[in-house]
């Protein structure tokens, strides 16, 4: 009996799909995409209506062989890769690689969940390529080509080789670079806080005379204080109010990078990497793989009405009909968000995290119980709080504390959003009645700066990206991972800074190509690739749109482009070994100290400029095992205009100094060693260190044979 060929892109995901089809499908993976454009060239026809080169990606001959094999005895061929624009663009390349099959009938299936329902769904209710879909990504891919394969060549040219720029990543990086110069130019601001403090609470000073005050110096905060120095405090006013805290709606892909960065510190990448898969599925014991989560790329967060009614019969079942609202949380998705898909959820609620625990890798579960409790919490009662304000007199000055009390957790019990910034905690404050005298205990005056805007973390760059229209879902995680493996930033403590070289090819491609880093111009690409997959603009006419102001952008940089290749930027500090004056350069790391001398002199180190402006030199630290003869610190390496020396590590406060020492005796027999010394030009030689009662030298490096 003829069986069906079903085709995915994963093996992972060939498996569960497999599991759940039985013997009459044969289920195969494609592994990814089986043609691309060539890494070795642009591949796209500018002269031909953009006609894109596709060639079959080295490694995948066998697995189309495979594939071609299979399909021959099938019955019918179903395509069955991710249900996004990439995988529509899988499934189009394997249709047109297997459309030799005579009589055989090709389908385009959806798998929006690795489920049996799902599947068996997908399978009876086939369609066929959507080449709207294919158009749109392909749109995408030559545009990225266009710009990455003509602007990083000049990049290379005018900075450095290896270089790359990117229609997304660049105004990324702009975006980072821009948050770094606002931090460099924020001027902080002094300011204080005054707060009374009473037996079980605190409240802040709020106004004077019924306006707001601002305490700007310690002066007017001592006056403050003394001012209120043998008032009375008394309550004017106590205001009790109900508030409501409604739930989150269920992750879409943006969202789940954000929490996933704020509560396990995950990057894009590897969220993206553990839903995958999650979706795919995952060995549960004897139950074999089973698809855990929804499609992990969506930003709808539309709910199917059998998800949403089991989640409701689990919320009743689990935590009772007060945590459950009369009729099910509905969420609205942003405008032009694809509604096709669900948002990502829990497949199956059986599969609860404490059942799945034991078959899950650590990582795996600690997303998946963040899936989970997202989901369910969505559809719960919103929490109910007693929030308290109270107002306080002290004379011409009035304080205000306000405090909140959970009256009823609804959704926290299961879930509560993470922070991006810490704010300050509301505390629980004492029974309050209006004319009530209060005991003050202390009037203590704080002193604040203003701060300024946070560098951005993977979290609160997605957020960024997400409200301006740049990249899309399934593009962020590649965004984050691109702009850091370029160098052109770095990671600290969990936050993005944009490093020299960041800073040098933003400026560059700024000048050159304005309209390719304006993040409306960006937005508005996206749109009309959304345009493309709706069948509202063909494909063509967004190209030659986009094509010619960057032909002309393209040519005007060619000659205009400042280029910091041997560029060399003089300073006043003096070369260590020869004496010649340091200029700065470019180099893969960014800027350095050069010797000027050079190819003579090969010197170079780096260095840091201090807040005036100033050029410091970093010192290379190298320890010997020795230690200083004074004080019993190590002993380090250091290089000065006449070659290496020793010298102590606790310098300034120990100037001890050593010549470094070959450890050759001085063949004289004078008791002294050989020591490594430069002539005025630059040139070692190897002098007794007994000199100048001893005056033995040699050009050669001794040994102590």
């Amino acid at each position: 009996m003829k069986k069906a060929l079903v085709i995915v892109e994963s093996p992972a995901k060939a498996r569960t799909i497999n599991k759940y089809l039985g013997k009459d499908f044969a289920v195969m993976a494609s592994v990814g995409h089986i043609k691309d454009l060539p890494k070795s060239k642009l591949g796209v026809d500018i002269e031909e209506d953009f006609r894109p080169h596709y060639e079959t990606i080295k490694g995948k001959g066998k697995i189309i062989a495979e594939l071609k094999k299979a399909s021959k005895d099938a019955e019918a061929i179903y395509l069955g890769p991710d249900p996004d624009r990439e995988g529509e663009a899988i499934a189009w390349h394997i249709q047109e690689v297997l459309n030799g099959r005579k009589n055989k009938k090709i389908y385009r299936v959806l798998f929006n969940e690795i489920t049996p329902k799902g599947i068996k769904e997908a399978i009876a209710h086939p369609t066929s390529v959507d080449m709207h879909k294919v158009e749109a990504q392909q749109a995408r891919r030559i545009l990225d080509r266009l710009v990455g394969y003509q602007v990083s060549p000049l990049l290379w040219e005018k900075v450095r080789r290896g270089l790359s720029a990117g229609r997304v990543q660049s105004v990324a990086v702009r975006l980072i670079c821009e948050r770094e110069r606002e931090i460099e130019r924020f001027v902080p601001r002094e300011y204080w806080s005054i707060t009374a403090e009473f037996e079980d609470f605190k409240a802040k000073l709020h106004k004077k005379n019924n306006k707001k005050i601002e305490v700007s110096t310690e002066k007017e905060a001592l006056d403050v204080v003394e001012a209120l120095k043998g008032a009375e405090f008394r309550v004017r006013d106590v205001e009790r109010k109900e508030r409501k805290r409604n739930p989150l709606p269920p992750f879409i892909t943006s969202t789940l990078q954000q929490e996933a960065s704020r509560k396990l510190s995950f990057s894009a990448k590897k969220t993206m990497m553990i839903a995958q898969q999650l979706y795919e599925g995952v060995e549960l014991g004897k139950e074999g793989p089973v698809g855990l989560i929804t499609y992990m790329r969506t930003d709808s967060p539309r709910i199917a009405k059998e998800a949403l009614e089991a989640a409701r019969g689990f919320i009743k079942e689990n935590y009772g009909t007060d945590y459950l609202p009369p009729k099910p949380n509905v969420y609205r998705g942003k405008k032009g968000a694809q509604e096709a898909h669900e948002a990502i959820r829990p497949t199956d609620l059986r599969y609860t995290p404490d059942y799945v625990k034991q078959y899950l890798a650590k990582d795996q579960w600690r997303l998946y119980e963040l899936v989970w409790k997202r989901f369910i919490a969505s559809q719960m009662s919103p929490a109910i709080l007693d929030q308290t304000s109270v107002s306080i007199t002290a004379g011409e000055y009035l304080f205000q504390a306000t405090g909140t009390v959970m009256k009823f957790p609804g959704f926290v019990a299961v879930y509560e959003e993470g922070k991006d910034e810490e704010t300050e905690k509301e505390e629980k404050l004492p029974p309050l009645e209006a004319g009530e005298v209060l005991v003050v205990k202390a009037i203590v005056p704080r002193q604040h700066f203003t701060q300024p805007p946070p560098r951005f973390t993977e979290a609160t760059l997605v957020k960024e990206l997400e409200e301006k229209g740049i990249g899309r879902p399934s593009t962020y995680a590649s965004i984050m991972s691109t702009i850091q493996e370029r160098e052109y930033v770095v990671k600290e403590k969990g936050r993005l800074r944009p490093t020299e070289l960041g800073f040098l090819v933003t400026d560059l491609l700024v000048k050159s190509f304005p309209e390719i880093l304006d993040v409306k111009f960006t937005a508005h690409m996206e749109e009309e690739f959304d345009m493309i997959e709706e069948g509202r603009m063909p494909w063509l006419g967004v190209m030659k749109e986009f094509y010619g102001p960057f032909r002309e952008s393209l040519e005007r940089a060619k000659e205009e482009m400042k280029s910091v290749k041997g560029e060399a930027e003089p300073t006043d500090i003096e070369c260590q070994k020869c004496g010649r004056m340091m200029v700065i350069k470019w180099g893969r790391k960014g800027k350095f100290l050069a010797c000027s001398g050079y190819p003579e002199c090969k010197n170079t180190c780096d260095f840091t400029v201090d807040e005036s402006g100033r050029i410091k030199v970093v010192e290379k630290v190298v320890e010997t095992g020795e230690r200083c003869p004074e004080c019993g610190q190590p002993m380090v390496v250091k290089s000065g205009r006449y070659g290496r020396f020793l010298a102590c590590s606790d310098y300034p406060n120990c100037k001890t100094t050593k010549p470094f020492s070959t450890g050759v005796p001085c063949p004289e027999g004078c008791g002294g060693e050989l020591v490594e010394r430069r002539t005025k030009r630059g040139r070692v030689f190897y002098g007794c260190s007994n000199y100048p009662s001893c005056t033995y030298a040699t050009w050669e490096n001794p040994k102590k044979e």
